[in-house]
């Protein structure tokens, strides 16, 4: 048997278009060869188990090897082989069936092996680093001959008897000058630790020293010597395979670090395991986040039938849960598609509802549980689940009974019960409840303290995300609006219908407003004189709660950069009843007045962290002046 030939196909050569549209990475060639061989096994062993073959297997697995002389990557199986027709069938008449049938072929597929496994498409991704590529294989099927195939990356082949004594397919890829960087022992390595980690037949790469027992020596002690073994590169069973209630806790927490070895212990973590609308299966863990969630990000994997695909999972998985770690295996994710098709895929989106549920159900079930220990691990998880709210409507609806608020007591809330707690005092004249927020407890300590005197309760406000997560609960409380506790005076925070009477006349008050306005002298500064309990500080600076807001968002990449260009300004708040403001009035040398109304001024700004440079350093000068 002799046969040479031409692919029939619709354009002149297809290596270009697979190259292009299949795949984004050269290295991926070791993925598909493998996970084909890899495919190649496990149904030799179906049809063994279906009584279809009656043969020995033997110890099933794979074996990549390469020669840095003769420039070879060889993948070998011992798994179904096939014969010069099949090798027709399936090189020749799948692969290079023109890029247009082959878009068509992929959407009618029902599984993704209809065309990736078994020497289909997935094969041709060797020319991506390969001038040449040879198959030697011979089928399973009783009489079979061994058979060969050979093509030079052009539309030409060739057919010819093999040398295969055994069952199975070798394939051996001429490495091209531009590739030569995979003729290496670490380079292959690391590519199938990167992707056939996890593969379910067991892929040999050479071999590794082993330092095994021996003996005693005259001591007693035992001795050691190093020993030759097969190198074994993956894990047939990963835990994702497996039923929880064959796990224990030590067995997830060991997977974590063979995923992440530098990483802190997980918080918690959930196993994904559904056969219908979909198949998947994975675990999901909830890593320590703080407040750095950037770094985060992509550290979720993503398998098919336990080949590693990629850790860019942004369609498969809700933005929100992007934080977590761990590994989603589905064969019903196409393989090798670009990212737009991913998209559309009905599957894709199913999974992804169906994720966000799981997650959601696994918190409630947590807070419903223990709730202490929830509330002790909601430092690392509060970011995450106010992330989920904020990005996703379903999980919010999900979220707002476990979501926790904190106050500067360090006391937990739900929102419920916060609304319970603060409804009866914190209610304005019109009917609004109003939440007062810190996003900085120690700078303003202060106006928590006015806050406080006052019987105002103040959360703490101070991840990255509450900016966003504030605006939302504006929208989804009834009748409920935040303010920062530094965006007035503890009276005006929550508007009531009790205000302390003005001691000044009007008179007064204008002349106190003239002193005040020629002592600070800046334009980004307006004075306002309001009659406040004559404990309260003489002057407070405050922003604008919308206009702050505003300009934070905006700052965080909010699409509010309008508002972040805008000058900042502030409110000086003078209160007139206070025996300062009394004392300043009556003082005769204009000198002095400046000097007390500056300094009062100036101690706002302090309190603000907003008097620096030459004005902090005359600050000084003048205290010391005065004292």
């Amino acid at each position: 048997m002799q046969e040479k030939g031409s692919i029939s196909i619709h354009t002149e050569n297809i290596f270009p278009i697979i190259k292009k549209f299949l795949y984004s990475d050269n290295e991926i060639f070791l993925r598909e060869l493998v996970s084909n061989a890899v495919d190649a096994t496990q149904k030799i062993k179906r049809l063994a188990s279906l009584g279809q073959y009656s043969g020995e297997l033997g110890d099933l697995r794979v074996e990549v090897a390469f020669d840095e002389v003769k420039k070879t990557i060889t993948i070998s199986d011992n798994g179904l082989g096939m014969t010069a027709e099949e090798i027709k069938k399936y090189i020749n008449q799948i692969a290079f069936s023109g890029a247009t049938e082959f878009m068509e072929k992929f959407k009618e597929a029902k599984d993704a092996n209809e065309i990736i496994g078994r020497f289909g498409l997935g094969f041709y991704s060797a020319f991506m680093v390969a001038d040449k590529v040879e198959i030697q294989t011979l089928s399973y099927q009783e009489g079979a001959e061994p058979a060969y195939w050979v093509c030079d990356g052009s539309t030409e082949f060739e057919i010819g008897e093999g040398v295969l004594a055994e069952r199975g397919t070798e394939i051996t890829l001429y490495i091209n000058s531009e590739s030569e960087e995979f003729l290496s022992k670490y380079k292959l390595q690391e590519i199938l630790d990167k992707y056939c980690k996890f593969l379910p037949v067991p892929i040999k790469f050479g071999t590794k020293t082993e330092s095994v027992e021996d003996g005693v020596d005259e001591e007693g002690k035992p001795k050691y010597i190093d020993v030759q073994e097969d190198n074994i590169i993956n894990d047939t069973n990963p835990i994702w395979t497996k039923a929880p209630s064959e796990l224990k806790d030590q067995d997830y927490l060991d997977f974590y670090k063979q995923l992440y070895p530098f990483s802190e212990d997980p918080l918690f973590w959930i196993h994904l395991n559904v056969d219908y609308p979909f198949n998947l299966t994975g675990v999901l863990y909830f890593p320590k986040l703080k407040n750095d969630f950037e770094i985060s990000k992509n550290k979720i994997k993503l398998f098919s039938r336990q080949v590693f695909i990629t850790d860019e999972v942004k369609d498969i998985v809700p933005e929100f849960l992007m934080l977590l770690h761990g590994v989603i295996d589905s064969p019903d994710i196409p393989l090798n598609v670009s990212r737009s098709f991913l998209q559309a895929d009905s599957n894709v989106k199913k999974i992804n509802s169906y994720i966000t549920k799981k997650v959601a159900d696994k918190l409630s079930e947590l807070f419903k549980a223990d709730r202490k220990a929830y509330e002790e691990k909601w430092t690392d998880i509060g970011l995450f689940v106010k992330y989920g709210m904020v990005s996703e409507d379903k999980f919010y609806d999900k979220a707002k009974d476990f979501v926790l608020v904190s106050n500067t007591k360090k006391e937990n809330f739900t929102l419920p019960e916060y609304k319970e707690k603060v409804e009866a005092i914190q209610t304005d004249k019109d009917g609004q409840l109003v939440y007062i927020y810190t996003n900085d407890p120690a700078k303003q300590d202060s106006f928590i303290q006015s806050a406080n005197k006052k019987g105002y309760d103040v959360l703490v406000m101070n991840s990255p995300i509450d900016n966003h997560f504030i605006s939302q609960l504006e929208q989804k409380l009834e009748k409920t609006s935040l303010k920062r506790v530094d965006a007035d005076v503890a009276d005006k925070l929550i508007k009531k219908d009790e205000a302390p009477e003005s001691v000044l006349t009007d008179e007064q008050s204008t002349k106190v407003k003239d002193i005040f306005n020629k002592a600070i002298n800046k334009p980004a500064y307006s004075v306002q004189l309001e009659s406040l309990n004559p404990d309260e500080l003489p002057v407070t600076v405050t922003m604008d709660e919308f206009m702050r807001r505003m300009k934070d968002m905006a700052a965080m990449g909010g699409g509010m950069g309008f508002y972040g260009n805008m000058p900042d300004n502030y409110k000086v708040i003078v209160n007139g009843n206070h025996k300062l403001i009394t004392r300043i009035l009556q003082e005769e040398n204009e000198e002095v007045q400046a000097q007390l109304s500056k300094q009062a001024f100036d101690l706002a700004l302090l309190s603000q962290g907003l008097l620096t440079g030459a004005e902090l350093t005359e600050f000084v000068n003048r205290s010391v002046n005065l004292i």
